[in-house]
């Protein structure tokens, strides 16, 4: 599945984070203050466009908020993160323009979309959103529990990656041992050897049939065989039919019954 993602990320209203809400990179970068990825949360997880950019996201996000967004319209100080076929890019937003940041998702190498604070998920070929409630790590990839927004435990589970990829669908008891199995199924896939194909064996000539013969083979069709031409691995033959032959056996019945009237008589 190709994916191309947005999340938008928004200070925690927390008291660490006062000071810092609002204010531009060039400000937080005079004051050494880093972009902490621990004091933004995620608020909203929507598709894009192939062709989307940090500004044309913004400009459609603040025209019509989402419903389940539950955050402030884009502004300085929110950090947003492209997800563009696996390829992610965070961008801090200025007044004017955008900053792009390095290291925004230490946590997630690959760049990950999905987070433990993700929430108005939007799957293809799902309805309605999910939020994530557990995760696990397993050969040293993360792995998200999905629950359904709308319908809550009433719906079945789902599993995805870090960029959003479903993994395993119809989950009912967690991370039990048989989604775990699919997960590892997923990282390491059975590849299936293709059966080397066998050189075509040639025509062969009769005695060339004879000369690939086993010895016993050709001892004991030289034995049996009617005709030397029929000795090629198949025992038995039959001699093949000579032309004239059914008026031969006509010519010598007729002599032999002209034989036997003639002892007996009947013929003078």
């Amino acid at each position: 599945m190709d994916l191309y993602q947005y999340a938008v990320y928004q200070l925690k209203n927390i008291p660490e984070t006062g000071s810092l809400r609002f204010q531009s990179l060039e400000v937080l970068t005079e004051q050494g203050i880093p972009v902490n990825r621990d004091h933004y949360e995620q608020m909203y997880l929507g598709r894009m466009h192939s062709e989307d950019t940090p500004e044309s996201i913004r400009d459609r996000f603040n025209r019509c908020l989402p419903r389940n967004f539950k955050g402030h319209s884009i502004s300085v100080s929110d950090v947003l993160v492209l997800n563009q076929r696996g390829m992610l890019a965070a961008y801090y937003v200025e007044k004017e323009g955008f900053a792009e940041l390095d290291g925004f998702l230490p946590g997630h190498p690959s760049g990950s979309a999905v987070s433990m604070e993700t929430s108005g998920f939007r799957l293809e070929g799902k309805k309605g959103t999910w939020l994530a409630f557990d995760n696990i790590r397993i050969d040293g990839k993360e792995f998200f529990l999905m629950e359904h927004e709308q319908y809550g435990r009433k719906a079945a589970w789902i599993v995805v990656d870090g960029t959003g990829k479903l993994i395993v669908d119809n989950v009912r008891n967690g991370f039990d041992q048989t989604v775990q199995q699919g997960i590892r199924e997923y990282l390491h896939p059975l590849q299936t050897l293709e059966k080397p194909k066998l050189p075509e064996k040639p025509i062969l000539e009769n005695w060339q049939k004879y000369m690939e013969n086993g010895e016993y083979l050709r001892s004991s069709e030289m034995d049996e065989e009617q005709n030397y031409n029929m000795i090629d691995g198949r025992r038995n033959n039959t001699a093949p039919k000579k032309e004239g032959a059914r008026g031969s056996v006509l010519a010598k019945l007729k002599e032999k019954q002209a034989e036997i009237a003639q002892r007996s008589g009947k013929l003078r």
